[in-house]
């Protein structure tokens, strides 16, 4: 189950409920995909609607990995979540809003 305070969710992907949490070390491996960009920045572009599939496989990635789970990117890609676009979408969203939020 997953613990909102901890900054986890839990997400349906490949049929399969997991959870995700974007843990310090998670973060900075974002950070290291994106060139060294740091947070805020990144957390602007994606605010401003401006995220690619691939930013939805990286950060998916990062969540699974940060929970202990060992996804690569690559098998990040190849899972599908209910709901298509909209529901990987959806799921980058939770995990940003738990991570960086009170709620």
């Amino acid at each position: 189950m997953a613990n909102r305070h901890r900054g986890e969710i839990e997400a349906e992907l490949g049929g399969q409920s997991h959870t995700l949490c974007l843990t310090l070390g998670a973060l900075a491996e974002i950070e290291h995909a994106y060139g060294g960009e740091d947070l805020i920045a990144i957390a602007e572009r994606f605010e401003k609607g401006r995220i690619k599939a691939s930013d939805a496989i990286r950060v998916i990635g990062a969540g699974l990995r940060g929970a202990g789970l060992p996804y690569t990117d690559e098998e990040v890609a190849k899972l599908s979540v209910a709901g298509g676009a909209p529901g990987y979408l959806r799921i980058v969203a939770d995990l940003l809003k738990a991570t960086f939020t009170n709620d």
